[in-house]
């Protein structure tokens, strides 16, 4: 599961702060932050996905193919959900 926490960025100028609400001039708002390695790992399964779902629209069965093209996705997306 990937962990968040819990910081504070200010609307101007992007700094980011995660102990407490800045004292300035800055107008900060919470925000939640997760690791760029956790980000990046869920950004490649939706990448697979998205592909996937593209493989789904282009694709077009011959006449009298279709169950082995529905199998064909089914054992992809198998393997997609792990």
């Amino acid at each position: 599961m990937t962990a968040r926490v819990k910081a504070w960025q200010c609307v101007g100028c992007g700094r980011i702060e995660s102990q407490e609400q800045c004292l300035g001039i800055c107008s900060d708002v919470p925000v939640e932050i997760v690791s760029a390695a956790d980000y990046e790992a869920v950004r490649a399964e939706a990448d697979g996905l998205r592909l996937f779902l593209k493989q789904i629209v282009v694709s077009l069965p011959r006449d009298g193919g279709w169950q082995r093209s529905y199998r064909a996705l089914q054992e992809r997306a198998k393997r997609l959900l792990g």
